[in-house]
């Protein structure tokens, strides 16, 4: 007998598609967990949210790396050139921390039934390089399983 992931699968802890970042990171805190399955209002399944797609958005606030020696009129704008920078860096912060997360989640997502067997849902995983599978049934959120779910299951 080949063992299902519906043995191993989790309730998902779900994020709604109109949360905020902000939402997302007080989640993730919270359950100690890196990534959430998306619904909608309706509760269907939409996608996928990560801290990778969360640190993408607020690390985009690039600084230019000037390799030019200051004048010295340079260096009295110093202060107030790096008080500017760093207002509007943190306003830039504020502002990312208000992005809905249907703005930055993964919609073409990876899905597995609760048939797939443990050895296939471990493939698909390091083929595609997942580290969680949505388990899906009839279009509807079942479970979830993940990289540590499957190491558990093995040992």
């Amino acid at each position: 007998m080949t063992t299902t992931v519906k043995s191993i699968m989790k309730k998902p802890i779900l994020l709604n598609e109109n949360d905020n970042i902000s939402d997302a990171i007080e989640l993730f805190k919270t359950h100690n967990i890196s990534g959430a399955p998306v619904i909608n209002d309706d509760n269907y399944f939409v996608g996928v949210v990560s801290e990778e797609d969360i640190i993408k958005t607020l690390t985009t606030h690039n600084e230019d790396i000037n390799i030019l020696l200051p004048s010295p009129f340079d260096l009295l704008e110093l202060p107030l050139k790096t008080t500017l920078k760093l207002e509007e860096y943190r306003k830039d912060i504020e502002n990312a921390m208000k992005t809905k997360v249907k703005e930055i989640m993964v919609k073409d997502v990876i899905t597995i039934t609760p048939d797939t067997t443990i050895n296939e849902a471990s493939k698909i995983m390091v083929k595609n390089k997942v580290k969680r599978l949505p388990i899906v049934e009839n279009g509807e959120l079942v479970g979830i399983v993940t990289r540590h779910d499957i190491l558990e299951a093995l040992c």
